[in-house]
């Protein structure tokens, strides 16, 4: 249990970590947006299944009832911020491209070249 613990911990952070290096990294608003919403949904996902498993490892040992609820919560919450993290991602992303924000030079645009031909 502590493996599958640890693991999903590490996985979590590792994906946390690869976001944060993407917003400091990438040269747009949009590319920024694509690290910071996959890589830190991913990584809070696995950071909140690590709880899960511990709370569901708890209660089965032990029958310890508020570790049930804390899994419960976390599962709820998971869900929530998958949802909710994409939404505002889509929202930032459509606020900045009407504003008149264009992608940086350095992101490629096959479409467009093909378009021209």
């Amino acid at each position: 249990m502590e493996a599958v613990v640890l693991i999903c911990l590490v996985i979590g952070l590792l994906f946390n970590s690869l976001g944060i290096i993407g917003i400091l990294r990438f040269p747009d608003v949009y590319t920024r947006l694509h690290a910071s919403t996959k890589a830190t949904t991913f990584g809070s996902i696995f950071v909140s299944l690590s709880v899960i498993v511990y709370a569901a490892a708890r209660f089965a040992g032990d029958g310890d009832r508020p570790m049930l609820s804390l899994a419960l919560h976390v599962l709820v919450a998971m869900f929530v911020l998958a949802f909710t993290n994409a939404a505002g991602a889509h929202a930032i992303a459509r606020a900045a491209h009407r504003s008149g924000t264009l992608p940086s030079p350095s992101v490629r645009d096959d479409l467009n070249e093909e378009a021209g031909s």
